[in-house]
């Protein structure tokens, strides 16, 4: 979402490039750019006024060290001001055990009509879950036609029970009994859904206000959707004025927003933003960390976060196996498909691109043609007999199967021969690299190690087949990390 911000303050650098040192002659084409930049994003003015005025109190006259361009200086000056605009650091959930209460903690959500109030109650719930906290949610609206149902489904679907009396019952009750239901059950943490209104709308404000009384919550956290831009923060110290809010949840920033929430919100309400949404699956759930966010944000990556979500999803027992088979060369078709699927758990592969520093300027086009290839891969993959996908060596010399392959796939033989003969090539690049010191990409990270990308992404690169494919030769940018042995893979972490 910050590709467009990120190109207009790259070409803030441009302005300071060739130069000895900052100057506040030479500095002022840098900070418009900036101010033109925050102002594209739907960054609210009072912080862009602010932004860029402090950002010219602290780089102008700053000693730059030999060896570090003025631009390298100015963009570390911007990337601190950033974080500073965001919040300085992630201000994490309450809890009452860590309070030394002895009761459950209560999150009350809130949020305006349309903003993915109820998803993003499950989301939480599924997050909490992974932290080893019992969860209840508690479903109080009783306005939008199936929303209960939707709480419920969402519920079954991530093994988190909901507590809710109809669409007949009292709002108010229903948050006071769920509860009282949470803590004679000893359960963690309870989450009331609440229903979805309008700033305009008194009564439903009122009955908010009511439900936040009778429950007495630890959080109360406001679901803002990013798309509304430098309007997120007024709504934000609206919901703050009328009823007291402790955070705000952002949704939608895997979308074409610009933004100007991001930045604006903390600055102008005064509560921070606890997590981000960044997508629609229900464990598309991010906390905010704004100097993770300000690095994306300059096009630096952001490796911690894709550390993390990769350790969600990988085994560390099953990733030394892989890297075992990788290093012996037993490496099949079974074990890719495996390692595609994990990949996918992660997000896209655009999103997980944008994690890693130097990638975010893949064209967009490049990354849907990866995605597009992903997919017929594993279609291909998915013809083949089990023995098949275990020996792939069977399928060398032997062009029927092939032929039957292609035509179970819907595929031309000619891409069944590409996958074949690049698999085997990758077989034996990856048993060399690991002979050599370390598997390719990423420092070796088990259930990462696929050639493409430095090495590092499956399916990318060497796994394409023919020319004019989207993304790196398998053996481009592995070799360079050959002898890197210090760098540490998710198997080591």
């Amino acid at each position: 979402m910050f590709d467009a911000l990120s190109e207009r303050l790259e070409q803030a650098w441009t302005k300071l490039r060739g130069q000895d040192k900052i100057t506040d002659s030479n500095i002022q084409d840098a900070l418009r750019e900036v101010r033109r930049a925050l102002l594209e994003a739907d960054v609210n003015l009072d912080v862009v006024k602010e932004f860029v005025a402090e950002v010219a109190d602290k780089a102008q006259g700053v000693d730059v060290v030999k060896g570090i361009r003025p631009e390298q200086k100015f963009i570390k000056v911007v990337h601190e001001e950033l974080v500073r605009v965001m919040g300085d650091s992630h201000v994490p959930l309450a809890h009452q055990q860590n309070q030394g209460g002895n009761g459950p903690t209560v999150i009350l959500m809130a949020g305006l009509q349309g903003t993915g109030k109820t998803t993003a109650t499950a989301k939480l719930a599924l997050h909490l879950r992974k932290e080893d906290r019992s969860t209840l949610m508690v479903a109080t609206d009783v306005y939008r036609p199936a929303a209960i149902d939707q709480l419920i489904t969402l519920g079954k679907q991530i093994n988190v029970p909901v507590f809710e009396l109809g669409s007949d019952a009292n709002p108010v009750e229903i948050a006071r009994q769920g509860v009282a239901k949470a803590k004679a059950d000893g359960i963690d943490t309870v989450i009331v859904d609440t229903a979805g209104r309008l700033q305009i709308d008194e009564n439903l404000m009122d009955e908010l206000a009511q439900i936040k009384a009778a429950i007495d919550p630890d959080e109360v956290l406001l679901v803002v959707d990013s798309m509304t831009g430098q309007e997120a923060a007024s709504l934000t110290r609206s919901f703050h004025d009328k009823i007291g809010i402790t955070g705000a949840i952002l949704t939608k920033m895997d979308g074409d927003s610009r933004g100007g929430a991001a930045l604006s919100v903390r600055r102008i309400s005064g509560q921070p933003i606890k997590f981000i949404g960044v997508g629609e699956k229900v464990e598309a759930l991010q906390p905010f960390y704004p100097d993770r966010m300000a690095s994306r944000i300059l096009g630096m990556g952001d490796v911690l976060t894709l550390v993390e979500k990769a350790q969600e999803e990988f085994d560390l027992a099953d990733a030394e196996k892989m890297q075992e088979k990788i290093l012996s060369a037993q490496f099949d078709f079974t074990d890719f498909v495996k390692q595609m699927r994990l990949l996918k758990n992660m997000g896209s592969l655009g999103s997980i691109m944008k994690m890693i520093p130097g990638m975010n300027k893949m064209p967009s086009d490049m990354l849907e043609k990866g995605e597009v290839q992903l997919k017929r891969i594993e279609a291909m993959i998915g013809s083949m007999t089990a023995e098949e996908r275990k020996n792939p060596d069977l399928l060398s010399n032997t062009p029927s199967r092939r032929r039957r392959i292609a035509k179970g796939s819907g595929y031309p033989e000619k891409e069944v021969s590409d996958l074949i003969r690049n698999f085997q090539r990758m077989r034996s690049m990856m048993q060399q690299m690991g002979q050599g010191g370390g598997l390719p990409g990423m420092g070796g990270m088990p259930g990462m190690g696929m050639p493409g990308m430095g090495g590092g992404m499956p399916g990318m690169g060497g796994m394409f087949g023919g020319g004019g494919r989207p993304g790196w030769r398998g053996g481009q940018g592995s070799s360079k990390k050959k002898n890197n042995k210090k760098k540490k893979g998710f198997g080591e972490l």
